[in-house]
């Protein structure tokens, strides 16, 4: 464990909120200081055109240099840049160190933003940058991780949100904005004073509690639950809090589905981060319905499926151990043998929205694999609220009107023959969020072609039936499940929405 916790006073948090607001030393400042080709090596672990470019730009060079390229700086021009804050009182609280030719950061720290919103983020420095192996409680910066779960968070105004193992405390600075009361919990001390730093460097407030997963907040109840927990699965050990339960397989995950929807208050919404296993001979929206508790809405989404090896060989370099080393082969063989013992064919990645229900559950498990530009958080709003219309509508499907969103387009694709160009694939696309895909018949295609908010749905399927000769009663027990899963993906909605 780390020996010492950061120590950030209020008053030296808003001294350094000065600094950095004075020299520039926040997201637009950088990104315009830097240029967006620096900037963007900088992203890629690029520092050479940073270092460049940072040289003629004075006391903001200097806080890029110290705290973005982990470089050592004269100390005065270290005081001249955080100034009004003081080093003696940076050294004190954890922030810089002492190094031979001037100061380092002991932190890491640098600005992080969103839409319009511009923060800083403290989190611990990785392990090239404080030149030693990673402590088992090391706080992990801004990642890929952190990120996707920024995205997928709906951000409609809430009463109360828990950011439940809170990490860095960046859910918890991007939930200031939705929620009016934000608590974080975590079962690292170390964690929980970073995330206290960066709330208080950020003039924002939150509560904050310690402790092991659901316990800090029992018998309450919350608006909003996010969750980005230590998902990695395999043998059950702890390496790296951050990442490893001390769980066996997807038992964390598990976990969090199974408990979250009973710390939600009426009406509330849970979103997290999960992994699961794929078994041999089992399908894993199986697995993972087990998960959920009773009248629970559910939509898991699956990102990615790693392969085992691969798998075990990316966890490996996160936490800087050569696969190649004794080490690392050590490690490795007691993680894949723990796979193959329980015939882990590949682990699956991926989001979950949760959200109590008195009625029948929706739950739906869907891969969602392919590359798109919008925020998922809308899209699980979203999705909630068609599902909710969806359930009020069970019974009276075909007496409802419908349209097809302008972002909603047809596809096809024709092939030669002797008689000219036939269709072949019919692929409805829609052009915004996911970009979900759905291929139609000629029937179904023909049905949408219709949905123009004038005629209800049965009407439109007794017109296509004569036209087509088809059975009526066939053709809606036909089209009524396929007008649900393109309602549910936002490819055909209500006609009263539009008029809305």
């Amino acid at each position: 464990m780390s020996s010492d916790l950061p120590e950030f006073s209020a008053e030296f948090c808003a001294r350094l909120r000065e600094a950095f607001q004075r020299t520039g030393y926040h997201v637009d400042g950088v990104l315009a200081a830097l240029g967006g080709q620096a900037h963007a090596a900088l992203g890629r672990n690029e520092p050479e055109p940073a270092r460049r470019a940072s040289e003629d730009l004075a006391e903001l060079g200097t806080l890029i240099r110290l705290f973005l390229l982990a470089g050592t700086e004269p100390e005065p021009a270290v005081r001249a840049a955080l100034h009004p804050a003081g080093v003696a009182e940076a050294l004190e609280a954890g922030l810089l160190r002492r190094a031979r030719d001037g100061l380092r950061a002991a932190l890491d720290l640098r600005p992080h933003g969103a839409n319009d919103a511009s923060w800083w983020v403290l989190s611990d420095l990785d392990s090239e940058q404080a030149g030693a192996p990673a402590p088992v409680d090391h706080v992990l910066g801004v990642g890929h991780a952190s990120l996707s779960l920024v995205r997928a968070t709906t951000r409609r105004p809430v009463g109360s949100l828990l950011d439940l193992g809170t990490g860095n405390g960046v859910q918890a600075l991007h939930a200031t904005q939705h929620a009016e009361r934000v608590t974080a919990t975590d079962v690292s001390a170390r964690a929980l004073a970073l995330a206290g730093a960066n709330l208080r460097l950020n003039g924002v407030r939150g509560e904050l509690l310690h402790g092991e997963w659901f316990a800090p907040v029992a018998r309450r109840r919350f608006d909003q639950v996010v969750c980005n927990p230590p998902f990695v699965v395999g043998p059950p050990r702890v390496d790296y809090i951050y990442r490893d339960s001390g769980l066996a397989g997807d038992d964390a995950s598990a976990l969090v589905v199974r408990q979250l929807p009973g710390f939600l208050a009426e009406g509330g919404i849970g979103q997290l981060l999960a992994s699961w296993l794929h078994v041999e001979g089992q399908d894993w929206a199986d697995r993972v319905h087990r998960w959920l508790p009773p009248n629970t809405d559910a939509w898991f989404v699956q990102r990615d499926v790693a392969d085992p090896v691969l798998y075990v060989g990316t966890w490996l370099r996160d936490a800087g151990i050569e696969p190649r080393s004794p080490e690392g082969r050590a490690k490795a063989g007691v993680w894949l043998d723990w796979f193959a013992e329980h015939d882990v064919a590949g682990v699956g990645f991926g989001f979950v929205t949760l959200r109590r229900t008195d009625g029948a559950p929706t739950v739906v498990c869907e891969d969602l694999r392919q590359a798109y530009d919008d925020p998922l958080g809308a899209e699980a709003g979203g999705w909630l609220d068609r599902i909710d219309w969806l359930r009020d509508h069970e019974h009276d499907l075909p007496s409802a009107t419908f349209v097809v969103p302008d972002s909603v387009v047809l596809e096809r694709i024709d092939e030669p023959g002797d008689e000219g160009w036939s269709t072949v694939i019919r692929r409805l696309h829609r052009t915004d969020g996911p970009g979900w895909r759905h291929e139609l018949d000629e029937l179904a295609a023909a049905l949408l072609a219709g949905c123009r908010g004038a005629l209800p749905l049965s009407d439109l399927l007794g017109l296509l039936a004569a036209a087509h000769d088809q059975p009526v009663d066939e053709l809606t027990a036909t089209a009524l499940p396929v007008v649900t899963e393109l309602v549910r993906h936002g490819m055909l909605l209500p006609a009263e929405w539009s008029a809305a």
